[in-house]
């Protein structure tokens, strides 16, 4: 060999092993969840009263060209809110600090983030609601007269030091607006309450993340998916991804309906979206308490869950869609969840309500 071809063919040896440790991905890169937000306002599916009040809020901050007052975005999980946040941090063209409230554990901790804020940056504090109170304390004063007393040293000697913070944006994020203290909520200038979306933006919604992810969905398959989200746009995202899946193993180039039901079946998700844990539930109540009424550590022990899950997971969708009341008692069973399990009502049923 001569040494023209030595000198290729290790050239060539040298290029396939820099190929194979290289960092570039091979093939097309997986879509993040981040990747699935909308990044304006304009993108954002739903909630169109919300919408139409926030645009309006944030021109009107634009055009005084001044930082917005604080947001607080309150709903259940899933809905969007941290999505919010983003698009209102990309409507400014500010930076934006994304902590939360289990992750601030003492005051200082909390001051350390607001002492380092830049004019105008968006602070977005997730599940605000679980703030530890001396850090909520701090934090009233901060979003009222940005400023924030440093204590330096301890005991008798100790001192107090008033730093002054550059005007800055709030965005607290809770699922639990109850749970807010009434001086904490009185300094957000605008509160956005986040609803359950219909089946039909959820089928938008599903049809627009389809598209990012490259999934060829025929006619019907987002209606299905919908149907089975609970309302909720994290959960559709999610089914999507796993109806996806289906599609890989079984080499399908389009989506159909009956696919979609198939997938999920799998998953035990049922035409409702109520799923393995729901029917759990609703079997336990109609079958084993004769539709109730039944307590809530009965029925847990019965379902082998904690009660904590089964009342803050499970009950919220099973009540909202007519499955299941809560009465003084205990929990019953509706018309319609017997229904739904395929059994015929006891005569006695609506007489419980």
């Amino acid at each position: 060999m001569s040494e023209t071809q030595v000198s290729q063919s290790n050239i060539g040896a040298d290029e396939e092993s820099l190929r194979m440790i290289s960092s570039e991905p091979i093939g097309n890169e997986p879509v993040s969840d981040e990747e699935l937000r909308p990044r304006a306002l304009e993108g954002f599916i739903g909630q169109p009263l919300l919408k139409a009040q926030l645009q309006l809020f944030l021109d009107a901050a634009r055009k005084r060209d001044v930082p917005p007052d604080h947001i607080l975005l309150a709903g259940p999980p899933g809905l969007g809110k941290t999505t919010l946040a983003m698009i209102v941090a990309n409507e400014l063209q500010v930076p934006i600090r994304v902590t939360s409230g289990p992750a601030i554990q003492h005051a200082g901790d909390l001051a350390s983030i607001l002492s380092s804020l830049d004019e105008g940056e968006v602070l977005f504090i997730d599940e605000i609601h679980r703030l530890p109170r001396p850090a909520e304390e701090l934090l009233y004063i901060a979003m009222e007269d940005f400023r924030v007393d440093v204590m330096v040293g301890k005991g008798p000697g100790a001192s107090s030091i008033p730093l002054t913070l550059p005007r800055f944006t709030v965005i607290g994020a809770t699922t639990r607006e109850g749970m807010l203290p009434s001086p904490l909520r009185a300094r957000f200038g605008f509160t956005a309450h986040l609803d359950f979306y219909p089946h039909e933006e959820l089928e938008r919604l599903i049809e627009r993340s389809a598209g990012v992810l490259g999934i060829n969905l025929a006619e019907g398959s987002a209606k299905q998916l919908s149907l089975r989200s609970r309302g909720t746009p994290r959960i559709a995202n999610r089914l999507l991804r796993r109806v996806r899946d289906w599609a890989i193993v079984h080499d399908l180039d389009l989506i159909g309906p009956d696919d979609v039901q198939a997938a999920l079946e799998l998953y035990q998700i049922d035409s409702e979206g109520l799923d393995r844990l729901d029917l759990a539930v609703l079997n336990a109540i109609v079958k084993n308490f004769d539709g109730g009424p039944v307590g809530l550590n009965n029925l847990s022990a019965m379902v082998g869950e904690e009660s904590e899950t089964v009342e803050t997971v499970c009950e919220p969708y099973l009540v909202r869609e007519g499955f299941l009341v809560r009465t003084p008692k205990g929990r019953v069973a509706t018309e319609k969840a017997w229904q739904h399990l395929g059994l015929v009502p006891k005569d006695d049923v609506n007489k419980l309500f």
